[in-house]
């Protein structure tokens, strides 16, 4: 059977490699189970479906991916487009929480309409590609930032906007010593870097103080998810009911025009940051496990793509932000991964988590913070792509990768930079350095930052 469905032979592999290649992917990216919840959960969300839902939407993801494309890729919520959610379109812009969910589920149907008919990959080579590379390490920059708060090594201040915290305190100590402990876990190459320092912490936190009263981590009443009301009346423990988010998506923006015009270039900006991210990492998982032809082309590329979109619907209907294709899959490849069972294997493993979510909101903000910064120092690699040297590739650049996290909105950051580059090459009168549609899109962000089009 697996050999019928797989082609295990044909790609050199065995059911025993490619096993062990998913745990290999699932222990390098079960860092989302906790880390997307707590971001998340700054919507006002309810963190504990959330864990149901994270869980949920990345092995249904993955399965679809892996079933359509036989290719060991993993999918789950993906890092910088969840802070986006949470951070700029919730609390910035004051957007419900369900609102943002229509707007990720339009973009998803978007996605689905471009990717089938070929309109996606045209509109990836509209932007410059240092904007391209300066998007990926401005949402690390962006993440990096997040986790530096979250860990309280970096507080806010009247006088400066950011100052230093107390490193003294509990949870800022741990911080640190998670930071040292998963940096130097990563730079050994040591498979579950991150979960490894995550567990570190939150066991230490145990025994440090967090104030006068209670520990950083606090002890959970059972390690099992238990239900409140036991399903079909005698299933006891099981994973919390995602029902506090799931279908709770709501398109109240679109009854009006005016609305809708507010929200379009956060729905642009999703729709890019998804294509993005996506693209990069399809293509950096395909040259690692040789899937490119020898034209640099990824096969069933269209398959790949479809269930990105579909990807992206679910998730908007199960109640989080952006599912995404995983570089961590990357973890599995380098294990021997090189077919669908990899990916199988890890979304079985995603879904038996679930049943141990007690255990994952006992994780402390001191423990995820760490993870958060070396995800983002991770996706910062790109910029070393970026050519500095040429003053018109390092003005949009630089001014894009400062703005996202110092804005705290990808949004800002994409469109400064997108202005940036249009002007440079009309200037320089090189004007096809920039394509039309990306004057379009420059044109789009020009008119919501000077108020001229009713963008609010």
């Amino acid at each position: 059977m697996f050999e019928r469905l797989f082609h295990l032979q044909r790609h050199r592999t065995t059911v025993g490699r490619e096993i062990l290649a998913g745990c290999a992917t699932f222990a390098a990216m079960a860092y989302i189970l906790a880390v997307n919840p707590a971001i998340l959960e700054a919507a006002r969300m309810d963190k504990a479906a959330l864990v149901t839902v994270t869980g949920l939407t990345a092995a249904l993801a993955t399965l679809i991916m892996a079933l359509l494309t036989n290719y060991p890729i993993a999918l789950a919520p993906g890092m910088g487009i969840n802070a986006f959610f949470a951070f700029t379109i919730c609390n910035a812009k004051n957007i419900a929480w369900q609102e943002a969910l229509g707007m990720v589920f339009i973009n998803g149907v978007i996605f689905l309409v471009l990717s089938v008919t070929g309109v996606r990959k045209k509109i990836v080579d509209s932007i410059p590609l240092s904007l391209k590379l300066a998007v990926a390490g401005g949402i690390g920059l962006f993440i990096a930032f997040i986790g530096l708060q979250k860990g309280g090594l970096v507080v806010g201040s009247p006088d400066t906007l950011v100052r230093a915290g107390d490193f003294t305190s509990g949870p800022a100590a741990l911080c640190l010593a998670g930071l040292a402990l998963t940096a130097i876990l990563v730079a050994r190459r040591v498979p579950g870097a991150i979960i490894i320092g995550m567990v570190a912490v939150t066991v230490a936190g145990l025994f440090v103080p967090a104030n006068n009263v209670d520990m950083v981590t606090m002890w959970p009443n059972s390690f099992l998810s238990k239900q409140e009301t036991p399903l079909w009346g005698f299933i006891t423990y099981g994973p919390p009911s995602p029902a506090p988010v799931f279908l709770k998506l709501s398109f109240d923006f679109l009854r009006n025009g005016t609305d809708f015009l507010s929200v379009l270039p956060i729905i642009l900006t999703l729709l890019l940051v998804d294509l993005f991210d996506n693209l990069g990492t399809l293509i950096g998982l395909a040259k690692r496990t040789g899937m490119l032809d020898h034209k640099g082309r990824l096969p069933k590329v269209g398959k790949v793509l479809l269930a990105d979109s579909i990807a992206t619907i679910l998730s908007a209907l199960c109640g989080t932000s952006t599912v995404v294709s995983y570089i961590e899959s990357a973890a599995g490849i380098e294990a021997g991964g090189r077919t669908g069972l990899t990916a199988i294997t890890t979304a079985v493993l995603m879904l038996l988590a679930l049943f141990f979510t007690p255990l994952i909101l006992a994780i402390p903000a001191a423990a995820s913070a760490p993870a958060l910064i070396i995800v983002g120092v991770l996706m910062m690699q790109p910029v070393a792509e970026i050519h500095l040297a040429e003053f018109e590739v390092a003005v949009p650049a630089v001014l894009t990768m400062l703005a996202i996290p110092l804005t705290f909105s990808v949004s800002e950051g994409l469109g400064l930079g997108l202005i940036g580059a249009a002007i440079l090459a009309l200037a320089l009168g090189k004007p096809r350095s920039v394509s039309l549609t990306g004057y379009i899109l420059a044109a789009i962000f020009f008119l919501n930052f000077f108020k001229i089009w009713p963008f609010g």
